[in-house]
């Protein structure tokens, strides 16, 4: 693809954008121009938005791609490489290395649908003067938040459940058939992209621009994969390291997915030698509760060079 073509996709990614944003404006400006009639509920708006914001995320369709492709193909190139080794065993119970990895690639899969894609899309938008748009609408905060929510739910839950059904039919993982460990793997999912969403929203604030917004973002996640067990086995990895990955969130969403995924077996060599639920639950807990109160103080509708 030459420069021109590129930036010709781009101009007509800004153009459909920019044509969503307008109807959205139109439509609250003909509601408010009708007498007695008041905008809907903040719910409501929050949902609308949250189709406009799936819309537009669908029509990017590298971003779609790549965002449901990462997780499988990381399982893929695991199972591959190490598939003929011998297999992990904790306990006397042996699990092959794609059963073991998966949990990992769950937990990574819901980081990167909720907390990257939030916190580079909302640096973006504000670059280029979205969020400022916005703002001057009768759209409240909340619904725009929602909406963004709402999106990380739909690709989460979308990505979750291809990478599982690969995972099963390709590589022969078996899934729990008890209704106890997908109760977990519910409260684990939802606490945990809950956490990971409110998370990206605060860390938006963080890139000084759009431009760089990608490397302000990949590089940290990129590093945590590797020292919270999603890319290597725990047993394998420093105690200081593992202590260092305890602080945040991916770390315990990979040790709940594991609980759901792996023999009860492999509880034994996990570094406190436990599940440890009540730690997840209170972490990921934690860090919603932050990341909601720093969020609220520290997030910005414009640039900083934009008074």
């Amino acid at each position: 693809m030459s420069g021109t073509d590129g930036v010709g996709g781009l101009d007509k990614l800004d153009q459909r954008g920019a044509v969503d944003q307008r109807e959205t404006v139109d439509q609250r400006e003909t509601v408010l121009d009708r007498p007695g009639r008041q905008l809907p509920g903040t719910l409501r708006q929050g949902l609308v938005r949250g189709g406009v914001e799936l819309l537009q995320f669908v029509r990017e369709r590298d971003s779609v791609i790549f965002s449901f492709a990462y997780p499988i193909l990381m399982l893929a190139i695991f199972a591959t490489v190490f598939g003929g080794d011998d297999p992990i065993v904790a306990g006397g119970t042996t699990v092959s290395f794609a059963q073991y990895f998966l949990p990992g690639m769950v937990a990574t899969g819901v980081m990167l649908s909720t907390f990257q894609t939030l916190a580079i899309s909302i640096a973006v938008e504000r670059d280029d003067g979205t969020l400022k748009r916005l703002r001057a609408t009768p759209l409240p905060a909340t619904s725009y938040f929602l909406g963004k929510v709402f999106l990380s739910l739909v690709t989460v839950l979308a990505q979750t459940a291809l990478l599982l059904a690969v995972a099963t039919l390709v590589f022969d993982v078996p899934l729990p058939d008890d209704a106890g460990r997908w109760a977990t793997f519910a409260w684990v999912f939802v606490l945990g992209t809950a956490a990971g969403a409110v998370c990206g929203v605060a860390y938006s604030s963080v890139p000084s621009s759009g431009r760089s917004a990608s490397a302000v973002v990949v590089t940290p996640l990129l590093l945590l994969q590797f020292t919270s067990g999603v890319f290597f086995p725990v047993t394998q990895l420093p105690g200081w390291m593992l202590d260092l990955a305890s602080i945040f969130p991916l770390k315990w969403i990979a040790q709940g997915m594991r609980s759901v995924f792996l023999p009860d077996a492999f509880a034994a060599v996990e570094p406190a030698g436990a599940w440890q639920h009540g730690a997840t639950a209170a972490v990921l807990a934690a860090w919603l509760v932050a990341a909601l109160v720093v969020g609220a103080r520290t997030f910005r509708w414009r640039r900083h060079d934009d008074g």
